[in-house]
């Protein structure tokens, strides 16, 4: 499958913004869906990760109650709508996939094998 990131941009604290990832191909349901970040001077970490067709959703903490993930698996899309943005919440922002994704490793950057471009998401205090 290939996804494609796009939605970011310069937007000022408590600003928000919605990022899509599109992904090719006839089996999205099948995957689940994440997107971590990263910035130049830390790993890339996760963000929140949505499960195949119930829609179970999970986040890291620093996101909870301002981060919200959803797709329409009939768009092939998935989204992370981001409210109450803070300077902190700046980095590149990619989705991820992988149909073999469990509950438990979810939050691995190793338990996806299918990665978008990145979309950069800058926001000024």
């Amino acid at each position: 499958v290939q996804l494609q990131a796009s939605g970011g941009g310069l937007v000022q604290a408590g600003d928000s913004l919605r990022l899509s990832c599109a992904a090719s191909g006839r089996t999205f349901s099948r995957f689940v869906m994440a997107w971590f970040r990263q910035t130049p001077e830390k790993e890339r970490e996760f963000v929140a990760a949505i499960s195949r067709s119930i829609g179970s959703t999970y986040y890291t903490d620093s996101v909870k109650g301002r981060f919200f993930i959803s797709r329409d698996n009939a768009k092939n899309t998935v989204y992370l709508q981001m409210n109450n943005l803070k300077p902190e919440d700046t980095a590149v922002y990619y989705c991820a996939a992988d149909p073999n994704t469990i509950m438990s490793t979810m939050g691995r950057i190793n338990a996806y094998d299918y990665w978008g471009q990145g979309t950069q998401v800058t926001v000024s205090s």
